[in-house]
């Protein structure tokens, strides 16, 4: 029997986009083992969208493991090669321009550095009100990044929030299974 990949599942503060993230997390712990992973705002802050330790509780029952949200807890993720794959899912502009920056001072942010050193896949999922403003460049340079795969991803709400950005969920585990292959997903835009 072959052995289930390993994927690394990391959450970032954008609050409003859990209930479209936690659904797809069920469906990838069927095909993979997982290893939850939270920025330290999404551990620790309560939100109009949930408790903190809610989600905190939901990630650890769909998983079967503890949440990781320190840089000592995700440090290990590189040298120690316990990743097949990362998703970082939802994405917010903050990490998604540290990703672009090459700066690792958060748990998600050192996972990602710390998982790359392996050559392996990132998955980033999008979710960010300024995708169209500031951090237009920083998601161009995550494209251009080897090993780093964007869920297809357009625009939330064109009226309110003309700049805001949010990757198809449901996308989630084609664009890893392409990834596994080297391939990013198509269309990118939608």
């Amino acid at each position: 029997m072959e052995e289930r990949r390993k994927i690394g599942i990391a959450m970032t503060g954008s609050f409003c986009t859990y209930k479209k993230v936690f659904p797809e997390i069920e469906r990838l712990a069927g095909k993979y083992d997982i290893i939850p992973i939270m920025s330290e705002v999404s551990f620790k802050t309560d939100t109009r969208f949930g408790k903190s330790e809610e989600h905190r509780k939901r990630l650890e029952e769909l998983t079967g493991e503890k949440v990781l949200s320190t840089i000592n807890e995700v440090e290990p993720i590189g040298p120690k090669k316990l990743l097949d794959a990362l998703v970082i899912a939802p994405c917010t502009g903050n990490t998604i321009a540290k990703i672009a920056g090459g700066i690792a001072d958060s748990a998600v942010s050192l996972a990602v550095k710390s998982h790359l050193r392996n050559k392996r896949p990132v998955i980033i999922a999008v979710s960010t009100n300024d995708g169209l403003g500031n951090n237009a460049k920083n998601i161009g340079t995550l494209l251009n990044m080897k090993n780093i795969y964007i869920v297809p991803f357009g625009q939330d709400d064109c009226t309110e929030k003309e700049n805001s950005l949010v990757s198809d969920m449901s996308k989630i585990d084609d664009t890893l299974s392409k990834a596994f292959r080297g391939k990013q997903i198509q269309p990118i835009l939608i």
